[in-house]
């Protein structure tokens, strides 16, 4: 049997899906890291979420977000075989939110996570969309990325999850979420 551990990253460098290796520390690695933590993130509200149709929902997401780590991941000689999120992924995001923005109460100021367990699992994931998509801004910026559906996507997606958040609250029977500002 294989051993599990290679060795190969005990240098302080992984590989790329293509040729070459960079610093673990390398920005498009932070990226990739970020957009993984997300998922894992994803991954705890899955198993919190009271909502079925918001655990099938989550699934979907982190099948799409393992597909965005291997773009984040392609050298860019292999970058073409390797994207996925497109116009269209983006467009599928926007039709989400639009149902979901419908069947919530939008609050008009800050709200504190925490109400649900699975709420606030939500809400750490959107916190670490987030920082993923700082990331992959830079990454853009500096031309190192060349899909420009990129950044919609996680945008899309961090308010997408701040809707789900606001969904899994209101089916536990709570009228508002909790306010960051003390009435």
């Amino acid at each position: 049997m294989a051993k599990f551990y290679t060795g190969q990253g005990d240098d302080g460098t992984t590989g790329l899906l293509g040729e070459g290796r960079v610093d673990k520390f390398d920005l498009r690695m932070e990226a990739v890291g970020a957009v993984d933590e997300a998922s894992a993130a994803l991954g705890v509200a899955r198993s919190l979420v009271a909502m079925p149709e918001n655990r099938e929902r989550l699934l979907a997401l982190q099948r799409q977000l393992y597909q965005l780590m291997s773009e984040l991941a392609a050298t860019p000689e292999t970058a073409a075989r390797f994207q996925v999120i497109d116009p269209d992924s983006v467009r599928r995001l926007e039709v989400e939110i639009d149902t979901l923005q419908a069947q919530v109460t939008i609050p008009r100021e800050f709200i504190v996570p925490g109400d649900t367990p699975g709420s606030a699992a939500l809400d750490l994931a959107r916190t670490i969309v987030r920082r993923a998509e700082r990331r992959i801004a830079e990454l853009m910026a500096r031309g190192d990325l060349a899909n420009r559906d990129l950044l919609p996507f996680v945008n899309r997606l961090s308010s997408y999850l701040f809707l789900l958040e606001l969904s899994e609250t209101a089916a536990a029977g709570r009228d508002h979420p909790t306010l960051a500002k003390e009435k």
